[in-house]
C-alpha cells in the first residue's frame, strides 16, 4: 500500500466552487479492508440494517456494523471471484448469497460465518449473478455465461435452462417486486429479455419481450411505482431508460459521462457506478473520476432527456475507482439520521468509507479528512482501467 501521510498535508482535488443546492458529504471514518491490491467488489445490508457483507477481491466477503464499522467476521470458500452477493429476507436475514466464477452459488450463516448451502452450475461455468423470486420466492436463477438457469431452492434441485435467449454472458437477473414470476435479464449481447417464469420454463413459451440495447450491459434495475421501468447502463458508459411492459424507450443518453460531467466543477467524470431509485418514478446516476470523487446525478427522463447538476457530492475519501454505494434508507435508520450519516462506499483503493452530512456553510468537508491519516492521493494524471471480474 502507498505511504500514508497526514491528512493536513494530503493533496486533494482541485477545491472549486460546488454549486449551492448540492448537498455535500464530508468522511466521517474509512476502513482498509485489506493491505496490497485488493478490490472491494460489492456492499449489501441486512433487511434489519444490524450488519452489511462486503465482497472482496481476495475471493472472501467480510461482515460489518452500518452504524459503527465495526468488524464482525469474514465468509471464505470461493476460489475465484465472487460476482454477486445478497442477503435472504423474513425470517432468513442472516443467511447471505454469493455467487462466483467458480461457478458455485453458496449460502452462508452469517452468525458463525460457515456455508450452509451451495449449488453447483459446472466446474466450467462462471455464475455472474442470480436472484430469488417466483411465486413463493423459492426459485433461484443465475446468469452462467450465456444460460440463465434455475434451481428450486428448497431441494436445491435444477428445474430449466434456458440456452437460446442470449448469445453471450448474462450479467444481470432479477425478478421484478410486486411481479415475482417476472424475470429481466440482460447480457453483454446488448439483449434485456423479459420472462413469465411460472410453469415450466422454456426458451419458446416463457420468453414476454426482448429490448434491444445495442451494446453490451453492465447493470441494470427496475423502479417506477408499479416497477414498469427500467434504467440501464451499459459497459461503454451509456444510459437508457425504458418501460419493459409497454417495450419503448423513454429517454437515451449516448453520452451521459460528458453530460454529466458539464454540470459540475470537478474532473471529468470517468465511469457510473450505479443507478439510485427513490419515491416512485426519481432515478439519479451516480458518477465517480479515477481520483475518487462521486456524483450524484438527477436523471430527467421524462420530455426533454437531461442530466442534472449534482445533488449530493462525496469526495476526499478514495484514492481510485468507486465500485460500490450504499445509501443508509432513510426511512428505516432513525439512529443513522441522528448520526447524520449518508452511507458507505467501497473501491479498488480496497477502503469502505463511511460518509457524513455536512452544513457547515464555512468549510466543505468534502474536501477534508475526519481521519488523521489517509493515503496519498493518485496523481491526477494517473488513469487506471477499472477491473471487470467477467
Amino acid at each position: 500500500m502507498e505511504e500514508e501521510i497526514e491528512a493536513s498535508e494530503m493533496e486533494v482535488e482541485e477545491q472549486q466552487p460546488i454549486p449551492s443546492s448540492t448537498k455535500k458529504f464530508g468522511l466521517k471514518d474509512y476502513i482498509q479492508t485489506n493491505y496490497g491490491d485488493d478490490y472491494v467488489f460489492q456492499i449489501v445490508p441486512r433487511d434489519d440494517w444490524t450488519s452489511m457483507a462486503v465482497s472482496l477481491s481476495t475471493y472472501a466477503v467480510k461482515l460489518y456494523s452500518p452504524m459503527t464499522g465495526q468488524y464482525f467476521g469474514e465468509c471464505k470458500g470461493h476460489s475465484s471471484t465472487i460476482n454477486h452477493i445478497s442477503f435472504s429476507g423474513g425470517s432468513n436475514q442472516h443467511v447471505l448469497h454469493s455467487c462466483s466464477s467458480d461457478g458455485t452459488i453458496r449460502a452462508w450463516d452469517t452468525r458463525t460465518f460457515q456455508q450452509v448451502s451451495c449449488v453447483t452450475a459446472g466446474s466450467s461455468q462462471e455464475v455472474f449473478c442470480f436472484s430469488f423470486g417466483g411465486s413463493d420466492d423459492n426459485l433461484l436463477a443465475a446468469g452462467c455465461q450465456s444460460q440463465i438457469l434455475f434451481w428450486d431452492w428448497r431441494n436445491k434441485k435444477q428445474v430449466a435452462c434456458l440456452e437460446e435467449s442470449h448469445v453471450d454472458d448474462v450479467t444481470q437477473v432479477h425478478f421484478v417486486p410486486d411481479h415475482q414470476n417476472k424475470l429481466a435479464s440482460a447480457s453483454a449481447d446488448g439483449l434485456i429479455c423479459i420472462f413469465d417464469t411460472s410453469g415450466d420454463i422454456n426458451d419458446d413459451d416463457h420468453l414476454e419481450s426482448v429490448i434491444n440495447v445495442g451494446t453490451s450491459i453492465a447493470k441494470v434495475g427496475v423502479f417506477g411505482d408499479s416497477y414498469e421501468k427500467l434504467w440501464c447502463l451499459t459497459n461503454i458508459e451509456t444510459l437508457s431508460v425504458w418501460d419493459w411492459m409497454e417495450g419503448t424507450n423513454e429517454a437515451n443518453f449516448e453520452e451521459a459521462r460528458s453530460l454529466a460531467s458539464e454540470s459540475w466543477t470537478l474532473d471529468h467524470v470517468d465511469y457510473f457506478v450505479d443507478c439510485h431509485c427513490s419515491r416512485g418514478d426519481n432515478l439519479w446516476v451516480i458518477g465517480g473520476t479515477n481520483a475518487g470523487s462521486i456524483g450524484y446525478f438527477p436523471v430527467k427522463y421524462k420530455g426533454t432527456a437531461v442530466i442534472g447538476p449534482p445533488e449530493a457530492v462525496l469526495g476526499g475519501g478514495h484514492m481510485g475507482v468507486v465500485r460500490s454505494i450504499l445509501p443508509m434508507p432513510s426511512m428505516q435508520s432513525g439512529t443513522a439520521q441522528s448520526q447524520g450519516l449518508f452511507g458507505w462506499t467501497g473501491g479498488e483503493d480496497g477502503r469502505l468509507c463511511c460518509w457524513k452530512g455536512d452544513d457547515s456553510p464555512v468549510i466543505s468537508r468534502s474536501w477534508i479528512s475526519s481521519t488523521s491519516t489517509l493515503a496519498k492521493k493518485v496523481p491526477r494524471n494517473r488513469r487506471k482501467s477499472r477491473h471487470c471480474p467477467y
